[in-house]
């Protein structure tokens, strides 16, 4: 099945509204035999989605740069952590092994991975699904940032003719598996 690549927060601090549903996209990547790969960490929707999806039968790849080991703890039972000595490295390294990507709530980190892999897209780089999990609206005013991209043509695509924009979990590995399977690049 797909190696899903997961963009989150790693931060325990955050409202509890997240967590579930980091823990409902985890046990549905290992109810459905994705591969999860994703920053690697222990702490906030990192770690509650990784322990989820182990949990529910699936495998991990974590990638941690060798700076953040201590801040976001690692994970300790993937099946394979790779510990990389930068970012760039550990970006580089979680798009080449994803077949598709999930957005959900992040910080300043989640963004910039998620807007290096949606421009990558845009300029024809790579074509993978990528799906944002917009948990209660979290992600609407860079939706209608990016819009607004759109509207001065700063943008040449919209934005929902590079992503899908979803409200839960099983949406979201719908429309990755309903893409892949009518391109045939996810099987």
């Amino acid at each position: 099945m797909a190696s899903i690549c997961v963009y989150c927060s790693s931060s325990d601090s955050i409202a509890d509204t997240y967590p579930p549903v980091a823990r409902a996209l985890g046990r549905e990547l290992g109810r459905r035999g994705h591969s999860l790969v994703y920053g690697g960490g222990a702490v906030g929707l990192m770690g509650v989605l990784a322990l989820a999806t182990r949990k529910a039968g699936g495998e991990i790849a974590g990638v941690i740069p060798s700076k953040l080991q201590d801040r976001e703890g690692i994970a300790y039972d993937a099946d394979e952590l790779i510990v990389t000595e930068t970012m760039r490295e550990r970006k580089g390294i979680m798009v080449r092994r994803a077949d598709a990507f999930v957005v959900l709530p992040g910080g300043y980190g989640t963004l910039e991975e998620f807007m290096e892999v949606l421009t990558l897209k845009q300029l024809g780089y790579h074509d993978p699904p990528i799906s944002i999990l917009n948990v209660d609206g979290f992600f609407d005013t860079l939706l209608d940032f990016f819009g607004e991209l759109r509207e001065g043509r700063f943008a040449r695509k919209a934005i929902t003719d590079l992503v899908h924009v979803v409200s839960t979990p099983e949406e979201a590995l719908d429309r990755i598996e309903a893409v892949a399977a009518r391109d045939g690049t996810v099987s």
